[in-house]
C-alpha cells in the first residue's frame, strides 16, 4: 500500500464510529447487564475529571459532560492509531489483526494508566463477564473499526495503476 490515510478520515471517522459503538456497547452493557442507571453510568465518565461526588451531584449536566469526554477519547484513540499506523505503515495492510490488538491495548492503557491517574484513581477488579466485554469489546468495537477505517481510507488514497 503506497498512500497514507487520511487524518481526517482516520481520526474523524474513525473516532465517531468508534465513540458510537462504544456508547452502546457501554449502555447496554452496564444498563442492561449491570442495572446501572443511563445517567449515573455517564456521570461515571465525568467523575474521572469531576471525582465521584461532583460527578453524581451535578445530574444530567455531569452526564452530558460525561458523554463528551467519551467521544473526546474516542477520537484520542482514533488520533493515536494514525499516529502508529504512519509509523508503521504494515499494519494498514493488515486491519484486522492490528485493529483487533490495538483495541485492547487501547482498553488496557485506559484501565491501568488513565483511569488510575484520573480524579477516580482506583481501578475496579475484572469480573468474569466486566473482562469479556471490556477486551472482545474493544478489540471488536474500538481496534478494529478504526483500523478498518485507516486501512480504507490509505486505499482509497492509493494511486492508481494504469492495466
Amino acid at each position: 500500500m503506497d498512500a497514507r490515510p487520511s487524518a481526517f478520515e482516520t481520526i474523524v471517522y474513525g473516532g465517531l464510529a468508534i465513540g458510537v459503538l462504544d456508547f452502546f456497547d457501554a449502555t447496554l452493557f452496564f444498563g442492561l447487564y449491570g442495572g446501572l442507571p443511563f445517567e449515573r453510568l455517564w456521570q461515571g465518565v465525568a467523575a474521572g475529571l469531576l471525582g465521584s461526588d461532583s460527578a453524581r451531584a451535578g445530574g444530567w449536566n455531569t452526564a452530558i459532560l460525561g458523554m463528551f469526554l467519551h467521544f473526546t477519547v474516542a477520537l484520542s484513540i482514533a488520533t493515536v492509531y494514525f499516529g502508529i499506523v504512519r509509523l508503521i505503515p504494515i499494519l494498514l495492510q493488515h486491519p484486522i489483526i492490528s485493529g483487533l490488538v490495538y483495541g485492547i491495548a487501547a482498553h488496557l492503557v485506559m484501565k491501568y494508566i488513565v483511569v488510575p491517574l484520573s480524579a477516580i484513581g482506583l481501578v475496579a477488579p475484572y469480573t468474569l463477564s466486566n473482562f469479556l466485554n471490556s477486551m472482545i469489546g474493544h478489540a471488536v468495537l474500538v481496534g478494529l473499526p478504526v483500523a478498518l477505517i485507516a486501512s480504507w481510507s490509505a486505499k482509497r488514497r492509493s494511486p492508481r495503476v494504469a492495466a
